[in-house]
C-alpha cells in the first residue's frame, strides 16, 4: 500500500514555485511513505512511535486508542499481551524524522520529538506532595505542584486520563477544604488555581468533580467566589456548584440564594446562567427546605428575570428556567407572585409544544398550579390563549405518564369554561404547529 503527498498540495503556500512555472501551474508528484515508518494500524506516518513487547511498533495514540477500546491483543501478530507496556522506539522516531528533513522540498515537515507521558507514578508522587504542602500551611509549595500538573494536562490526552486516573480529583478537593479552612481571603490565590483546574477536568471529564465538595468550608468558599470580582473564578465556582450532590449542605450555606440569584441578574454567560439554573432546580426541587429557599428566591424577584429568560432564551436555558418556575409555584408565596404577573400565562402556554417535551410538561404542570383554585379569570385567559387545543394535541402526540396525568386534569379545569371564553379563530389556535 502507499500513502502520498502531492506536490500541488504542499506547494500551494509556496510563491516561489509559483514563480518557476508558466502560469502559475504546479506538477503534480508524488512521493512513497516508507512502509516501516506506517503505522499498522492508522496507515499514518507515525508521529510518537512505541513498541509492544511482541516487537511490532504502533503510533503511540493508535495503539493506545486499541488497548483502551478493550483489546489484549497485538494488532499485527494476533498475539495475547501478558503486559500493556509501551516503550519509545528512539530510532523509528529519529529515522522518520530524518526522512522528513530529507522530503522537506516536498512540504513535509519534520515530526516534533515527542514529549514523554507522564506515569501514574509520577502523578502520585506529586499528588502526595501537595497534600503534605497543604497540611503545613506552605501555599507557594502547593501553588508549583498545582502549575506542574496543569502543565501535565495541557500535554495530552493521555497524561489527562492518567491524572484523573490517579485519584488527583479528590486530592485538589482536599487541599481545597484545606486552605479555605483557614482563611479564604488570605488562601485566595491557590483556591482559584484549584478552581481552574477542577474546571479544567469537569470540561473533558464529565462528572469527576460531582463527590469532591461536599464540606461547609469548600462550599462557603464556592458561595463567596460567587460575589467576588475574578470573573474566571466566579464562572467555575457556578460550574462546581452544579455538581454538588449535597444540595441540603449547600441549602445551609449563607449567602447561596443571593449569589445565584445575582449571577441570573448580571449574566456572565450563557453557560454559567445554564450551571445557575440548574443549581437553583436542584435546590427548589429535593433540598429538605425548598420552600423556605423558594420563598427567599421569590423575595429577591426571581420570578420575573425567570419570565424574561424565557421570553427569547436559548432552548437549554428556557426548560430550565420553567422547571425552576414550576417549583416555584410549589409554595403559597410563589404562585401568587406568578399569577401577579400579567406575562406567566400567555409566555408559558406559548412554550408548550414549542420548546422540547420536557419544556413542555414544566408549562403544563405551571398552568395547572395557576389554575387549580378553579379562578375564573385565569382559566377563561387560559383557553383564549388556545390551552385547551395545545393540551389535547400533547395528549395526541404522547407525552410521560405524570405529564399526561396533569394535561388530563387540566383539560378537565378548562371545560368548564368553555362556554364562557369569547370565541376565537380555531385558526389561530394551531399556529404553533408550524413551529
Amino acid at each position: 500500500m502507499v500513502l502520498s503527498w502531492t506536490k500541488r498540495n504542499m506547494f500551494r503556500r509556496t510563491h516561489k514555485a509559483k514563480q518557476q512555472l508558466p502560469g502559475g501551474d504546479l506538477p503534480v508528484e508524488e512521493i512513497t511513505i516508507p512502509t516501516h515508518f506506517r503505522c499498522p494500524v492508522s496507515l499514518d506516518l507515525m508521529k510518537d512511535p512505541v513498541t509492544l513487547p511482541t516487537g511490532i511498533t504502533y503510533d503511540r495514540t493508535s495503539i493506545e486508542k486499541w488497548i483502551e477500546s478493550g483489546n489484549k491483543t497485538c494488532p499485527v501478530t494476533n498475539q495475547n499481551l501478558t503486559t500493556f507496556e509501551i516503550t519509545p522506539n528512539h530510532t523509528i522516531r529519529k529515522m522518520i524524522q530524518n526522512w522528513c528533513v530529507e522530503n522537506s522540498s516536498y512540504g513535509i515537515e519534520r515530526i516534533p520529538t515527542p514529549r514523554i507521558p507522564i506515569s501514574s507514578y509520577e502523578v502520585s508522587e506529586v499528588c502526595t506532595r501537595l497534600l503534605s504542602a497543604s497540611q503545613r500551611g506552605d501555599e507557594k509549595k502547593c501553588l508549583e505542584f498545582v502549575g506542574k500538573i496543569k502543565v501535565w494536562w495541557r500535554e495530552s490526552e493521555r497524561n489527562k486520563r492518567c491524572i484523573v486516573g490517579n485519584g488527583a480529583c479528590s486530592v485538589f478537593a482536599t487541599v481545597f477544604d484545606s486552605f479555605s479552612s483557614v482563611s479564604i481571603e488570605k488562601h485566595v490565590v491557590i483556591l482559584e488555581e484549584i478552581l481552574e483546574i477542577m474546571m479544567m477536568i469537569n470540561k473533558t471529564h464529565f462528572g469527576e468533580t460531582k463527590l469532591c465538595f461536599g464540606n461547609q468550608a469548600s462550599l462557603r468558599c464556592l458561595v463567596w467566589f460567587l460575589d467576588g470580582k475574578d470573573l474566571g473564578a466566579r464562572q467555575n465556582s457556578v460550574f462546581l456548584l452544579e455538581e454538588v450532590l449535597c444540595v441540603d449542605e449547600l441549602a445551609t450555606i449563607e449567602g447561596v440564594v443571593e449569589g445565584l440569584v445575582k449571577i441570573i441578574k448580571e449574566p456572565i454567560g450563557l453557560s454559567a446562567t445554564k450551571a445557575c439554573l440548574s443549581t437553583i432546580f436542584n435546590l427548589v426541587s429535593s433540598c429538605k427546605n425548598r420552600v423556605e429557599i423558594s420563598e427567599k428566591l421569590v423575595e429577591l424577584g426571581l420570578v420575573s428575570f425567570l419570565l424574561e429568560t424565557i421570553v427569547d432564551g436559548e432552548r437549554g436555558v428556557i426548560e430550565k428556567a420553567l422547571g425552576v418556575l414550576n417549583c416555584l409555584c410549589d409554595c403559597k408565596k410563589g404562585k401568587e407572585v406568578v399569577k401577579m404577573n400579567a406575562l406567566t400565562l400567555p409566555l408559558v402556554v406559548k412554550k408548550i409544544l414549542r420548546v422540547s417535551p420536557l419544556a413542555s410538561s414544566f408549562a403544563v404542570g405551571i398552568v395547572r398550579k395557576m389554575c387549580e383554585k378553579k379562578e375564573e379569570g385565569i382559566l377563561i385567559e387560559a383557553l383564549q390563549l388556545g390551552a385547551f387545543q395545545k393540551l389535547l394535541v400533547m395528549l395526541q402526540v404522547g407525552c410521560e405518564e405524570n405529564t399526561k396525568e396533569n394535561t388530563t386534569e387540566l383539560l378537565k379545569l378548562l371545560n368548564g369554561y368553555k362556554s364562557k371564553a369569547e370565541c376565537v379563530d380555531s385558526s389561530l389556535d394551531f399556529k404553533y404547529l408550524k413551529n
